[in-house]
């Protein structure tokens, strides 16, 4: 199960990656391009990496980079695929294996979603307490039982949430806190199907995010997550939402994630 991975860390090695990561950090929609905040960074395309899946994204080149920030060395997943784009809930499971083979035990997922919570704005943050996989699929489906079958009330870690509270406090930055709906996409959902999301007791809802946690989980990791609010869904403004809007707030999100993201790295030593 893990040859893609095995050949992927040959290729990393190969290129000079010999230090174990302390964590890895997984950018989704629109939060690519951070390789330049790391120093010493060894960076690769997905392309060049058996097993990884190209991106979604329109324009954008997957890369695993490799650096140090902070003082901590950490493997950045810059852009991932998605079900919607792959057909396969389990794309993002050899980039996974990957980072673990190089050490992590610990993940970071940032990603954007659309808010179904009238107090969630756009360009927004939200730490991830939980989420709702809406339409029942689970991408461990077909593994064996000893593997698939775990508990996840502890999904997303809770000393993890505690240390990214912290961290947000000390860099300033707002975070609130919700519920995730993991939806297939890729088309936005319907006005009833926002309505519903909020009745559900979902505060955001979006194309991955609960996929690649249980992914990580099965693996061992332990998982944060952090939403950025890209848009407000169907029926809780009066324009549509549209791929623009969601590119622009997410541009406003990524100064508070990067200072997000350096707070809690200076608290890795301590994990």
């Amino acid at each position: 199960m893990t040859e893609n991975a095995d050949l992927a860390l040959a290729a990393l090695r190969a290129r000079g990656v010999a230090e174990p990561v302390d964590f890895a950090v997984l950018l989704g929609f629109g939060l690519s391009g951070w390789s330049e905040s790391l120093a010493d960074a060894v960076t690769v395309d997905y392309s060049d990496l058996p097993g990884f899946a190209p991106v979604d994204e329109p324009g954008l080149i997957g890369r695993l980079s490799v650096g140090r920030l902070e003082g901590a060395n950490i493997c950045l997943l810059q852009g991932q695929a998605h079900f919607y784009g792959a057909g396969d809930p389990t794309c993002m499971m050899t980039p996974l294996q990957t980072a673990r083979l190089l050490g992590a035990k610990y993940l970071l997922i940032l990603a954007g979603a659309g808010s179904v919570k009238p107090d969630l704005y756009p360009g927004n943050l939200m730490l991830v307490a939980d989420h709702i996989a809406l339409f029942g699929l689970n991408p461990l489906i077909g593994l064996p039982s000893d593997e698939s079958i775990f508990p996840l009330h502890d999904a997303y870690d809770p000393r993890l949430q505690r240390r990214l509270k912290r961290a947000a406090a000390a860099a300033g930055v707002p975070l609130q806190e919700g519920v995730f709906m993991w939806v297939s996409g890729p088309t936005f959902s319907t006005p009833a199907e926002g309505r519903m999301a909020r009745q559900l007791g979902a505060d955001a809802i979006g194309f991955g995010v609960a996929p690649e946690t249980i992914l990580a989980r099965c693996l061992g990791l332990r998982v944060a997550a952090v939403a950025a609010a890209t848009h407000f869904a169907a029926g809780l403004q009066a324009s549509e939402p549209s791929l623009a809007e969601g590119q622009s707030h997410t541009l406003a999100a990524v100064v508070p994630l990067r200072r997000l993201l350096r707070a809690f790295v200076k608290t890795a030593d301590t994990l």
